[in-house]
Parts: C-alpha cells; structure tokens; sequence
C-alpha cells in the first residue's frame, strides 16, 4: 500500500460541496486511518461492497495503485442518495484521476457474486490463487443488509471469490462520552426499522455488533485475523446525522404509522427518549454529538 495517501487530493476527488470540503476531507481521512489496519498492497484487485457514493470507493484506488483494479457495487437506484445521488457521485469519480481503476456495477451483492465464472479448467472449488479477488471491503454498509440471514449468505459467498474478508462497521461502543447519543439514535432507528418492509431505504436496516458479525463471518467459513476498535475525529459528523434522523418529527410519525402494539412502541420511543436525554452532558447539544467507536476486523 501506499505509504503517500494525501488525504486532501483524495476528498477533492469525490463530488463535494465546495463550502463544505471538511465534512468530505473528514470522511476521507476516516477511511484512510480503516486501509492503515486492512493492510491492501499496491497492485491488488479489490471487490468492494456496498460502496455508496464512493467514500471508501476513493481511497481503496489510491491505495491499489495504477496495476490495481477495484469493482465497487451497491444496489441502490442511481438517483438514491443527498445532496448527491449514487449516479452524480460515481461519475464525477470517473471523470477523475482515479476512474480508470474503478468499475461501478449497480447490482445486489449476492447476484453480482452469483454472476462471476469460475476458471473453466477446473472442476474444484477455486483456490486461493484462482480466485477472482484478493480482498472484499465492506466499509459501513453492513447495517444496510435487510436481515443477518442475508449477511451470512453474502459472507459465505464471498468464501469462493476472495483471499481475505475485510470489514468496518459502527461498533455500538462509545469510548469517548458524547458518542453515546449516536449509539443510542442507530438502536433507536433500528427498533424502529423491525416493524417496515424489506423495501425500507433507512440508513440502519439491521444493527449487528462486533461479536455478532464475527459469528456470522465465522459460521461462513472465515478465519478472524485482526480487530480493533477505531475512535472517530471530531469532523465525522454521523453522530449528530442519525441523531438528528431520531429526534426528527419525521421519526415520531413513522412509529405510530408502523408500529401498532402499544408495548412496542413504548419501547421504540423510550430508545428515543434515551437518546434525547443523553444529550444533556453533552456540552454544545446535538453539535457536541461524536460518532461512536468504529469495529475494523480482517479475515482470510
């Protein structure tokens, strides 16, 4: 990998708001500190899933090099997604310096993986050196999968095309105190999202934790490697996104329209609740939110 990522040139990359170039330098810089621990050598042929608008999309071609390749896939509509939809962002990435080295492919992950050949020589499951990847990233996208069973179909899948299981997702644990209100918003949103349909376009569709997903990766066949826990910077502003997204008016009028056994919604409006009152410590409100703690794990 390489050792110059700047993360400067690299947000300028992505379709941005001129006046708001730090929230993107943010999110970039975020996903450089998630390579440091993935360890990607220059020249690797990357799958990454769930790539959205490019966030992750960006670094991971820095990071490959001229010889590497990355298939970047998500599902969504290409006129998904604000300011800027899935369809504006990737292609003003093409368009760039590191577009040569990106393939978009709006697809679900499982029929993309069900669409790759297998060497036509052989009759046995691929080796480690046919497969067709040598990683797959799966950076903050794990909370968009519909259900666990999904996840699990999708690791197990992966097991026949890629040497190594690389993941980042937002880990329920808030070291630094004024995370704890963007924990409690996503457990409030994901109480919330268990009484919509399958064709829900929330941003937390199903909250699993570290130890969760691990069991998942390993019930797929995946040996656990590495793990850590990151703390986020200031700048990533996630933490007062999803907290906003819960203390909405929007959200309280979701509950009663979705949500119809009484008990239940007491429930997903005390989450609520707790996550408006754990505003109060929290010097500067909504604005002094943090993002919580981030889980990044390797398998192979």
């Amino acid at each position: 990998m390489s050792t110059q990522l700047d993360p400067a040139s690299i947000a300028l990359v992505s379709l941005h708001d001129p006046t708001h170039l730090d929230i993107q330098h943010s999110q970039t810089l975020h996903r450089l500190v998630l390579l440091q621990h993935w360890n990607i050598p220059t020249g690797s042929k990357v799958l990454e899933l769930g790539c959205g608008q490019g966030d992750c999309t960006t670094v991971i071609a820095y990071a490959v090099g001229e010889q590497g390749k990355v298939v970047a896939v998500d599902p969504a509509e290409l006129d998904y997604g604000a300011p800027y939809t899935l369809g504006q962002a990737q292609a003003h990435i093409s368009q760039g310096p590191l577009g040569g080295r990106i393939t978009w492919v709006q697809q679900s992950p499982l029929d993309y993986l069900s669409s790759i050949s297998f060497p036509s020589s052989s009759s046995s499951p691929p080796t480690s050196e046919s497969k067709a990847f040598d990683a797959t990233v799966l950076a903050h996208c794990l909370w968009y999968f519909t259900s666990p069973s999904l996840i699990l179909s999708t690791f197990r899948a992966l097991k026949q095309h890629s040497r190594r299981l690389l993941l980042a997702e937002w880990s329920l644990v808030a070291t630094h105190p004024s995370a704890q209100p963007h924990v409690l918003a996503a457990l409030a949103q994901a109480a919330l999202e268990c009484h919509k349909s399958e064709n829900s376009d929330s941003n937390i569709r199903t909250v699993l934790g570290p130890k969760r997903l691990t069991e998942l990766a390993l019930a797929a066949g995946w040996q656990l490697e590495g793990e850590t826990l990151v703390q986020c910077g200031e700048g990533l502003l996630d933490g007062q996104w999803e907290v906003s997204a819960c203390l909405s008016s929007s959200f309280e009028r979701e509950v009663e329209e979705f949500v119809s056994d009484e008990r239940e919604r007491a429930v997903v409006l005390a989450s609520r609740d707790a996550c408006e009152a754990s505003l109060e410590g929290i010097q500067g409100g909504r604005k002094g939110v943090r993002a919580m703690d981030v889980w990044v794990a390797n398998f192979v």
